[in-house]
């Protein structure tokens, strides 16, 4: 069997290798052909099909370390696979081997410590089933079938952000397989580099095969207010969501999104395909309290549709599931980046190009980060600089492969108007595959953390072995 190594060439690999991996495995080695092959390729960005020489669908630990050997063993490349989230579509690859964590997706909560042991192949669905049966949670993502593994090693903003920071920032240890095949745990005490550079410099450094996560007691209801305005009065809408914003509480978590509802039974049908600006926010706190403090967002003028409810946390996570498809069914082409502000000038921008969006799937958001993201220092964690209190994504979304090039291509054309009024930092969660100048997006995106990033990978992972991600180079 030939497979693509890491330096592009292809490498005989013998049957009688493939079988002593194949029964030393207690999951299992799925190649083309085989009944659950294309299931397991299959991940949620349908902009990539791409076809695996072999899959390890591991459900343990030691099914990681072996994959990582005969992977380094063999020089073969590797995509890590956990999620299948990942908008950039670095979880799956031509030709090579892919470690799939998907089967590894228990979740066990000690109550008395606050504390979740999350394995490495959990969506943040899971995550909630389990602590909310004890009144607890973490800050994950919005969308429940995003995997923990993605989200949180690059970040991970979600709707407590403002009260509870990042996921990363919540992270107490991770159980870490690296290109050696070693297990190495990584906390605040043991191996500290590592541990702070898996706290958002992605998948760089290895497999993490499980997360320690602080949990806090929220729910069981949050109070959700999230009026739909016209689009065509995004302007106004804008400036006075941000007025309110800066000044609100930390239990407040608010994105402004503009965006073309589907009919969609979740939502009021006077917003069924109506393009809207829509002040979204939820209230870590009691619900009473956040009704009163969220109510001016309802006040910005006259919405067309609203749903202002005290929800179970678990249904916040879940609310925008329904709009992201299912797993292979949307294509995706993600951009981002931060501002100081929103000027009259960045204001004028999201408008006029929320208006003009070439597919009516897509969003364009703009996510606050006031609060307690602001409040770790830029060096404290790997994700970099957190003083800009604005990021906005540009979230392409449409179903024809035919229309590729016109919808990235308006992306790209966006993101570049919006780039004199940047950071030049980017948000690596939100950011879709590039053909070119990948070393400079990586680059910005850690700011004066990528040096000592590229320590941490040389130590870790010297031949680069996981590259297959928004990649820092190891040192030469």
């Amino acid at each position: 069997m030939k497979l693509l190594t890491t330096s592009g060439t292809r490498t005989e690999v013998d049957d009688s290798d493939l079988e002593e991996l194949s029964t030393n495995l207690r999951g299992q080695l799925l190649r083309p052909g085989d009944a659950a092959y294309d299931d397991a390729r299959t991940i949620f960005n349908a902009m990539f099909d791409r076809r695996p020489a072999m899959i390890v669908q591991c459900s343990g630990t030691a099914d990681v370390i072996d994959a990582v050997n005969f992977a380094r063993t063999n020089n073969l490349l590797v995509a890590v696979r956990a999620g299948g989230h990942g908008i950039a579509g670095d979880a799956i690859c031509d030709d090579g081997l892919v470690i799939d964590l998907s089967r590894m997706n228990g979740v066990h909560v000690d109550r008395e410590a606050s504390i979740a042991r999350v394995q490495g192949g959990a969506t943040w669905g899971d995550v909630d089933r389990e602590t909310q049966a004890f009144g607890l949670a973490t800050p994950g993502g919005a969308v429940s079938t995003t995997g923990v593994a993605g989200l949180t090693l690059k970040g991970g903003i979600g709707w407590m952000r403002s009260k509870y920071g990042l996921s990363c920032d919540n992270l107490l240890s991770a159980e870490v397989v690296t290109a050696d095949g070693e297990v190495v745990n990584a906390s605040a005490t043991e191996n500290e580099e590592l541990f702070w550079a898996v706290r958002g410099g992605g998948g760089n450094f290895g497999v993490v095969t499980s997360f320690e996560f602080r949990l806090y007691p929220v729910g069981p209801l949050i109070m959700a207010v999230i009026p739909m305005y016209p689009l065509d009065e995004a302007p106004r809408i804008i400036e006075q969501w941000r007025d309110w914003i800066e000044s609100a509480p930390d239990e407040v978590s608010s994105s402004l999104i503009m965006w073309t509802p589907p009919a969609d039974p979740s939502l009021p049908e006077t917003v069924h395909n109506q393009p809207v600006a829509i002040t979204a926010a939820f209230y870590s706190g009691p619900v009473d309290e956040g009704r009163r403090v969220l109510q001016p967002l309802r006040e910005f003028g006259t919405p067309i549709g609203e749903i202002v409810e005290a929800m179970p946390y678990r249904d916040v996570q879940t609310a925008f599931d329904p709009f992201f498809g299912t797993k292979g069914e949307l294509i995706a082409y993600w951009k981002s980046l931060y501002v100081n502000e929103l000027s009259e000038a960045v204001i004028e921008i999201v408008a006029n190009r929320a208006s003009s969006r070439s597919s009516s799937m897509t969003l364009f958001a703009v996510h606050y980060l006031g609060g307690a993201p602001g409040r770790v220092g830029a060096k404290e964690t790997a994700f970099g600089s957190r003083d800009a209190p604005y990021l906005i994504s540009i979230d392409g979304v449409w179903y024809d492969r035919s229309e590729n090039d016109r919808h990235v291509s308006w992306v790209r054309e966006v993101w570049d108007e919006l780039q004199p009024h940047a950071t030049g930092a980017v948000y690596l969660n939100f950011m879709g595959h590039e053909e070119g100048g990948t070393d400079e997006i990586v680059k910005a995106a850690f700011g004066e953390n990528y040096e000592r990033l590229v320590d941490v990978k040389t130590k870790y992972d010297p031949a680069n072995l996981f590259r297959l991600n928004q990649n820092i180079k190891p040192a030469s």
